[in-house]
C-alpha cells in the first residue's frame, strides 16, 4: 500500500524543502497539544490543578527557585477550601509534588505558544502562506490563548467554596484542546496539495462521527470533573443491570444527563457503542483504509475503558483513556479529509 493510498503527504523530488518544514512544525505543534492533554489529565487525576493559585501569563513560567518563593506558593495554597477540607497537614514535599504537575501544564501552554508563534512569524514573513492559511493559523492561535484564559477560568471556579474545579468549566477547556489539535490536524493534512471536494451520505456521516466524538470528550470531562467513573466498576452491565437505578434521582430531569454522576457514567458508555456501530457502518460504505483504522482506534479505546472501569479508574488506565481519546479523534479527522477531499502534492502552499 502506498502513501498515496493513505493521504499523507510525502516526499517527492521536486517537492520544496518549505512544504515539508510547513508539514512537520504543524505535526510538531499538533504533538505538544496531544501531550499537553496528556499531562492535563496527570494533573486532574493526581488533584494538582489548584496548587497554583494566581495566573501570572510571563512571569508564571518560573517555578519557586528557593525556600521562602516554596513557603509563600504553599501559604496561598492553604487558604483553599481544597487544601482545609481534603489536605490538611500537607507537607512541603508533598505540596511540591502535585505543584510541578500543574507547573508542567501550564509550562506546555507556554511552550507550545512560543513554538507556533516564531515559526508561524517567519513562514508568514517569508511569505510561504497565502491568505486562507494564514487565516486558518491565526484563528488557531487565537485559540489558544482563549483556551489559556479559559484554563484560569476553570481553576478559579475550584479556589472558593469547592474543593474541585466546575465539571462545566473542566468539560469546556478539555473540549476546546481537543477542537485546537483536529484544527492543526486538518491543516497540515491540506497544506501542498491540489485538492477536490466530494460530498456524498458517507462524507455526512463521517463529519457527524466527528462531532459524536466532540460531545463524547465532553462527556468524558464531565465524568473526571464529577468522578463519575466511580460511579460504577462493572462491565458490562453497571451494577448488574443494563440500566440501572438512578439514572433519574435529580429534578428536574434533565439535571441528571449534566449533574448526575451516575447517569453521565451510563451516557459515556452508551454514547461509546454508539459511536463504534457508526464507524463500523461508516467503514463498510466507504471501505476506506481511514475508515478502517478509525474503527480500530474506536475498539482500542473502549477496551481501554473497559479497563478503567474495571480497576476502579486506575491512574494509568485513566489516562491511557484520555490520551486515546484524542487519537480517536485524529483518525476520525484523517478520515474525513480522506472522504473528502483527493489530490496529489502541488508546488505552492495551500
Amino acid at each position: 500500500m502506498t502513501v498515496e493510498a493513505l493521504g499523507i503527504p510525502h516526499k517527492t523530488t521536486d517537492e520544496p524543502d518549505t512544504m515539508r518544514w510547513v508539514r512537520r512544525w504543524l505535526w510538531f505543534v499538533a504533538f505538544l497539544v496531544f501531550a499537553m492533554v496528556v499531562v492535563g489529565g496527570m494533573t486532574r487525576l493526581t488533584d494538582s490543578g489548584l496548587s497554583i493559585t494566581v495566573w501570572e501569563p510571563i512571569i508564571g513560567v518560573f517555578p519557586p527557585t528557593d525556600a521562602a518563593q516554596w513557603q509563600k506558593a504553599f501559604d496561598l495554597y492553604k487558604q483553599t477550601t481544597e487544601y482545609q477540607i481534603q489536605n490538611k497537614g500537607m507537607s512541603l514535599s508533598e505540596f511540591q509534588y502535585i505543584y510541578w504537575w500543574e507547573w508542567a501544564h501550564r509550562f506546555f501552554g507556554h511552550l507550545i505558544g512560543v513554538v507556533f508563534l516564531l515559526p508561524f512569524l517567519g513562514f508568514l514573513v517569508a511569505r510561504k502562506f497565502n491568505g486562507a492559511t494564514t487565516l486558518r493559523l491565526v484563528v488557531i492561535f487565537l485559540l489558544g490563548a482563549a483556551q489559556a484564559g479559559l484554563g484560569w477560568y476553570m481553576v478559579k471556579s475550584g479556589l472558593v467554596d469547592r474543593v474541585d474545579v466546575s465539571h462545566y468549566r473542566l468539560a469546556a477547556h478539555l473540549t476546546l484542546a481537543a477542537f485546537i489539535f483536529a484544527s492543526l490536524i486538518w491543516v497540515v493534512l491540506g497544506v501542498g496539495r491540489d485538492i477536490q471536494k466530494f460530498v456524498d451520505w458517507n462524507t455526512c456521516l463521517a463529519v457527524f462521527i466527528i462531532l459524536l466524538i466532540f460531545l463524547q470528550i465532553a462527556m468524558g470531562g464531565f465524568v473526571a470533573g464529577l468522578d463519575a467513573g466511580h460511579a460504577s466498576s462493572t462491565w458490562p452491565k453497571m451494577d448488574g443491570k443494563w440500566v440501572p437505578d438512578g439514572l433519574t434521582t435529580l429534578q428536574p430531569i434533565w439535571k441528571n444527563w449534566l449533574e448526575n454522576a451516575l447517569a453521565i457514567h451510563f451516557n459515556h458508555r452508551t454514547l461509546g457503542y454508539a459511536l463504534l456501530l457508526l464507524a463500523l457502518l461508516h467503514a463498510w460504505q466507504s471501505f476506506r483504509v481511514s475508515s478502517f483504522i478509525m474503527v480500530y482506534a474506536i475498539l482500542v479505546q473502549i477496551a481501554i475503558g473497559i479497563g478503567t472501569v474495571l480497576t476502579g479508574v486506575q491512574i494509568g488506565y485513566a489516562i491511557a483513556h484520555q490520551a486515546m481519546a484524542m487519537l480517536v479523534l485524529a483518525t476520525a479527522v484523517w478520515n474525513l479529509h480522506r472522504q473528502m477531499f483527493s489530490g496529489v502534492l502541488r508546488q505552492d502552499l495551500l
